[in-house]
């Protein structure tokens, strides 16, 4: 099996539309299976370290991510 490193140099990597111009990351499926891993990487250091997810794992951020489960409440008072 290739390197995730080997990979990344290959592969699509998307920016959500949702990302500020100074605030991105970028992510990309290290491979064409649905079991592939996923990547993530900082765009301003697109050279950098990347995390890389098993992919279930990814469904399961982005799903907790999509229920509001990160959503930080404003400090009251």
């Amino acid at each position: 099996m290739r390197s995730a490193r080997s990979n990344a140099k290959t592969v699509r990597w998307r920016t959500s539309s949702r990302s500020q111009n100074t605030n991105c990351v970028e992510v990309a499926a290290l491979g064409r299976s649905n079991a592939s891993p996923v990547a993530m990487r900082d765009s301003k250091d697109r050279g950098g370290p990347m995390l890389v997810f098993e992919r279930q794992r990814w469904r399961d951020f982005v799903a907790s991510t999509k229920d509001g489960e990160f959503d930080h409440e404003s400090p009251s008072g």
